[in-house]
């Protein structure tokens, strides 16, 4: 699969991306508002964009018509952590082949992403504005971290390195680096990238802005 991606938190785009690229799909662009989407639309062809539904500048619905028609062949997948019926039935008006919910894993996305490429149109029930949605494992994860641990997992998430987050902390590289290390282990992850996905699928964190969300 030849995948776009387009969305304004650039660390949860390229954590994204390196995701799909690991299970072995073609991650022909990242883009990181609709404006720098369309030039990477016309000139890269791609079977799947993966694109988040809000932007400064407005919805992915708004921005649709001019998307698709800098890419007649592609087909587009709204991101998104909370659908109306009135944005779905817009959506799919406006010729959007899939909804994914942003708190899911990783592989659920792209569970999703093949589907829509291999001509289905996908609505994620996960992203429902009806579903139910439980908290508690959100809050089970949450209560094994430390509050450093949470400050460290909501740096990280904004895009922070280890050398940038041990100057904001006021500790060594090597204490940042530690703390790291025991988010990535209460995660269950192997890497930042990870965890920052894993923050999002939990709910623990913000993705757009980096906040602390499970209490």
């Amino acid at each position: 699969m030849r995948v776009i991606i387009c969305d304004d938190h650039a660390v949860f785009a390229d954590s994204l991306s390196l995701v799909l690229s690991d299970a072995g799909h073609v991650v022909v662009g990242v883009a990181y508002s609709p404006e720098e989407a369309l030039p990477v639309l016309r000139g890269r062809q791609a079977d799947v964009c993966l694109i988040d539904l809000q932007f400064p500048s407005g919805t992915a619905l708004d921005w649709m018509p001019r998307l698709r028609t800098a890419a007649p062949q592609t087909r587009f997948v709204v991101l998104t952590g909370f659908l109306e019926q009135h944005v779905l039935e817009a959506g799919v008006a406006a010729g959007v082949r899939g909804f994914a919910h942003k708190g899911q894993q990783a592989g659920d996305i792209l569970t999703v992403l093949r589907r829509v490429a291999a001509g289905e149109v996908v609505v994620d029930q996960a992203a429902r504005a009806d579903a139910v949605r439980p908290r508690t494992q959100a809050q089970r994860v949450a209560r094994f971290l430390t509050p450093r641990e949470r400050e460290v997992l909501t740096r990280l998430a904004r895009g922070e390195s280890t050398q940038a987050l041990a100057k904001a902390m006021g500790v060594t590289r090597s204490t940042a680096r530690s703390h790291v290390q025991s988010v990535l282990s209460k995660l269950g992850v192997h890497s930042q990238r990870e965890a920052v996905i894993e923050a999002a699928r939990h709910g623990l964190v913000s993705v757009e802005t980096g906040e602390w969300l499970a209490g």
